[in-house]
């Protein structure tokens, strides 16, 4: 392939995507492709699914169509978790080329060598997801001054309504060593903070086969990192609450880069909807989590992932679950309404919530997360709080996070960009359509 081609890539999904995708566009690059937006013309098109939702089909469709408009003689791979599940269906689009599973996406200028000069149909490769052994560490890079650091992936957890053990497989991850290269190295591009992601963080020490590693939890990795020169600020993207053992909130309560900000799956209030989710914990270890946290960190953030409207949740159980979240010491929530997903164990479940009471209980809990960012916002007007600028530049404006996570807006100055500066919060405005997230705080430098 010619060093002339250009590639394009699109990301659904969570910020574990993103760190793949941008991994696999520097694979890219290194063989000589261009990297271009989306919006442009390109030889290949590269787009990175997420898990199989309700919309998740004619997502795909409607960029695919996008691509063939934009050039119709590119190349169109579609890889990801929902290549991974439906590999079939995928193929079955007028469009596309190569589908590649989740073994074999990160071997994808291969495939597209063998593409090369043939004019038969859509060709898919995707091993068995119970014979996925490989583990490729990926970071994304370039587009902010946070990067999202792969650490883990595939989960072992069974809960009732996710698909992401069948698409991407067992719990694994690379060696503390290589996490801590990847790290050094992203330090030396400049990037000031790193987000740890993967699909279930908190489970990270586990190698390619299963097997647990001596002396490799996620507390021993974080303390490496820890360590680390170069990158001022790590974040813990999500962490299940019977995984944030009291080790690690007391280590990033004193930690010198970890900022006091956590984000912990609870999916419902409710003990008996938690059972019906197989989740492993109850309403009450959650709550003891939270309390620990604020005891040792009270300015720290803690964001919630809710689903309402699972099968079987009555309209009392999810008032139950209201006034548990309501009273939590928690900053902001996201809200997911439930969808049924092929194959997973919910699926079958009956007493299924009509999907009007579930956008009804979604909405009550949006305004209830709502209520709560504006009332953690407001406890800080007056505060000075270090605040880390990213490069984008809306309407004239800059914006970045305080160590406890409160975005914030100030008039834009490229100086600032990746810069950590104290900042005192000024007031709280409604700016634009933010969807829930259209608090932000204006300040004076």
């Amino acid at each position: 392939m010619s060093a002339q081609k250009k590639v394009a890539l699109y990301t659904l999904g969570c910020k574990l995507n993103y760190s793949e995708t941008s991994a696999i566009g520097r694979k890219f690059e290194e063989k000589g492709f261009e990297k271009v937006d989306f919006e442009n013309r390109a030889d290949v098109y590269v787009i990175n699914t997420c898990s199989v939702t309700e919309q998740a089909d004619q997502k795909c469709r409607n960029i695919i169509r996008k691509a063939k408009r934009q050039s119709p003689n590119s190349k169109v791979v579609v890889i990801g978790c929902y290549a991974q599940l439906q590999p079939e269906t995928i193929s079955d689009i007028e469009g596309v080329d190569l589908v590649l599973g989740t073994q074999e996406k990160f071997n994808i200028l291969d495939y597209l060598s063998d593409l090369e000069g043939t004019e038969h149909g859509c060709q898919i490769h995707s091993t068995d997801i119970d014979k996925v052994d490989f583990y490729e560490g990926a970071y994304s890079i370039g587009d902010r001054t946070r990067t999202f650091l792969k650490v883990q992936d595939g989960c072992d957890y069974g809960c009732a309504f996710c698909t992401i053990p069948m698409a991407r497989g067992r719990s694994r991850s690379r060696d503390i060593n290589a996490v801590k290269t990847m790290a050094e190295e992203i330090a030396q591009k400049g990037v000031k903070e790193i987000v740890l992601t993967g699909v279930n963080t908190g489970d990270f020490g586990k190698g390619p086969s299963g097997a647990r590693r001596p002396n490799e939890a996620f507390i021993d990795l974080i303390k490496v990192l820890d360590e680390i020169e170069g990158i001022e600020r790590f974040r813990i993207s999500s962490i299940e609450p019977n995984l944030l053992t009291n080790e690690i909130i007391e280590f990033v309560a004193q930690s010198k880069r970890f900022m006091p900000h956590f984000h912990i799956p609870l999916q419902s209030g409710s003990n008996k909807v938690l059972t019906a989710m197989r989740r492993r914990y109850q309403r009450e270890l959650y709550a003891e989590r939270v309390a620990i946290i604020k005891k040792l960190m009270p300015h720290c953030s803690i964001g919630v992932d809710v689903i309402v409207g699972f099968p079987g949740e009555t309209e009392r159980d999810f008032l139950e679950a209201y006034q548990f979240i309501n009273r939590l010491d928690v900053s902001y929530l996201h809200v997911f309404t439930y969808s049924e997903r092929p194959n997973t164990f919910a699926a079958d479940l009956l007493d299924v919530v009509p999907m009007e009471e579930r956008r009804k209980r979604s909405k009550m809990l949006r305004g209830l997360s709502d209520k709560k960012q504006r009332h953690y916002y407001d406890s800080y007007i007056g505060h000075s709080r270090p605040v880390l600028f990213e490069a984008n530049n809306a309407d004239g404006f800059m914006s970045g996070f305080t160590d406890n996570y409160i975005k914030v807006k100030l008039p834009y100055k490229q100086e600032m960009t990746n810069n950590i500066l104290p900042v005192t919060l000024r007031q709280v405005d409604a700016i634009g359509d933010m969807r829930g997230e259209k608090l932000h705080h204006v300040f004076e430098m």
